[in-house]
């Protein structure tokens, strides 16, 4: 059994399993961020180690996702779930203040990650497609 070539297409369930990675990574990044707080600038030692673990963990996942999903929309979508979760969990656990205008912002990130989503999707799509167009065998007149 052959291991697929890096230059193989990805399968649409592949890019599926993609997405899932950047979703499991993109916790790891929200507790990163939020340990980080936690580490009063690296003096105590579970949240540093906490904070240390969530970033390898975080970008090892992210690399996992990289392998299907394209990596400008890998890396925005992981940093804007990223960037929502921890000022959601920040409010939350350290009493930040939430105010209209983070909401506002919230919803354009959202918007904009779910918008990449479908873009990715669309994309996969249409070059599947052009993948079959081009290994279909081409019809032999009849003579």
């Amino acid at each position: 059994m052959t291991s697929p070539s890096p230059q193989a297409e990805p399968q649409p369930q592949n890019a599926n399993v993609g997405w899932a990675w950047l979703l499991f990574s993109s916790l790891f990044e929200i507790t990163f961020a939020l340990s980080t707080e936690a580490t009063d600038g690296f003096t105590k030692l579970g949240p540093s180690l906490l904070t240390v673990a969530a970033a390898s963990c975080g970008i090892f996942t992210l690399s996992m996702a990289l392998k299907t999903v394209d990596v400008g929309v890998g890396y925005t979508v992981w940093a804007g779930i990223g960037g929502v979760g921890t000022v959601v969990f920040g409010t939350l656990i350290y009493d930040e203040p939430m105010t209209i205008w983070k909401v506002l912002a919230f919803i354009l990130i959202i918007g904009g990650a779910l918008g990449l989503r479908i873009s990715d999707t669309v994309a996969a799509k249409k070059q599947a497609a052009a993948a079959e167009t081009t290994s279909a065998p081409a019809a032999q007149p009849v003579g």
